[in-house]
C-alpha cells in the first residue's frame, strides 16, 4: 500500500521535475551559444551546429523520464483495489 502511495507520488512529481530541468537546461544553453555567436560571428555555423546537437541530447533526457513514467504507469494497482484495500472491503 505504501509502495502505491509513494509510486504514486513519484510518478506525479517526474515529468514536471524533468521538463522543469529539461526547459531550464535548453535556456541555458541557448543562452550561452547566442553570447558565443555575439562574441565570433564567424563561427556562428559551428557553435549553432554544436547547440543543436546539445538540445538533442537535453530533450532525449525528459523523453527517457516520459517513457519511464509510462512503464511505472503500469505498476502502479487499480484505483478500486486501492479504495478497497484502505476501506477493508473485499
Amino acid at each position: 500500500m505504501i509502495f502505491a502511495a509513494l509510486l504514486g507520488i513519484g510518478l506525479a512529481l517526474a515529468i514536471p521535475l524533468a521538463a522543469f530541468g529539461g526547459a531550464i537546461g535548453q535556456g541555458i544553453a541557448s543562452a550561452g551559444a547566442l553570447q558565443a555567436i555575439g562574441r565570433q560571428p564567424e563561427a556562428a555555423r559551428d557553435i549553432q551546429t554544436n547547440m543543436l546537437i546539445a538540445l538533442a541530447f537535453i530533450e532525449s533526457l525528459v523523453l527517457y523520464a516520459l517513457l519511464t513514467f509510462f512503464l511505472l504507469m503500469g505498476r502502479l494497482p487499480a484505483v478500486m483495489d486501492v479504495i478497497s484495500k484502505a476501506t477493508g472491503q473485499q
